[in-house]
């Protein structure tokens, strides 16, 4: 089906994906909400159980960012699309559409190891669809234009990489030692800025 889409510059593409990214942050938020109507003491205890919620959409917001940076920056050097790079593109975009209920997962049950698993298993799924497209770049030279050296593209290579293998070994960590593994997630905050000088440089 995809390959018989006709070739075409990414710009609607782009659109796209700023729209679903959009949509996906807004869709975060449509869970906070405080009863009418409390007395003072029952009002404070309706905020503090806000506080996880708060916590993780702070945390998907972080995840969402830094994706629809990278997804800019990937499609930046995109010069033509094919069939094969819409459909990548449009599963990574489904999946970061579908974000924001592990996000509630994340928030309500939070204690719970499925739900660290769930929301680790989507976010490298993310990753997975966003390396894939950089992979299929590389091999297909006459996709991108003159801006995207190979070097640069190692470093996306490697970045992506990180994100994918930190989130897909947290899986079967979370189910062991819960919410414990998400500190697997931080960890690698090091590396990033490491891979990002470097990509900075290679620009």
């Amino acid at each position: 089906m995809w390959n018989s889409i006709p070739d075409g510059g990414p710009e609607r593409l782009v659109a796209l994906a700023d729209g679903v990214f959009a949509i996906a942050l807004t869709l975060l938020v449509l869970d906070f909400s405080v009863p009418p109507d409390l007395p003072s003491h029952e009002y404070a205890d309706a905020l503090r159980e806000l506080l996880p919620n708060l916590a993780a959409y702070a945390l998907s917001v972080l995840v969402l960012g830094a994706f629809w940076r990278e997804n800019r920056r990937i499609l930046g050097y995109v010069r033509q699309v094919d069939g094969q790079l819409i459909g990548l593109s449009i599963l990574g975009l489904g999946v970061a559409a579908l974000l924001p209920f592990p996000t509630k997962l994340l928030a309500e049950y939070g204690r719970e190891p499925e739900s660290v698993a769930v929301y680790a298993a989507t976010v490298a799924a993310l990753g997975a669809a966003d390396l894939a497209v950089v992979l299929l770049l590389a091999r297909r030279p006459w996709l991108r234009g003159p801006a995207g050296p190979p070097e640069g593209f190692r470093l996306y290579v490697l970045d992506l990489a990180v994100t994918v293998v930190v989130f897909v070994a947290s899986v079967p960590l979370a189910l062991v030692y819960g919410p414990a593994a998400m500190w697997l997630w931080a960890a690698m905050a090091p590396i990033k800025v490491v891979i990002g000088r470097r990509s900075q440089k290679a620009r």
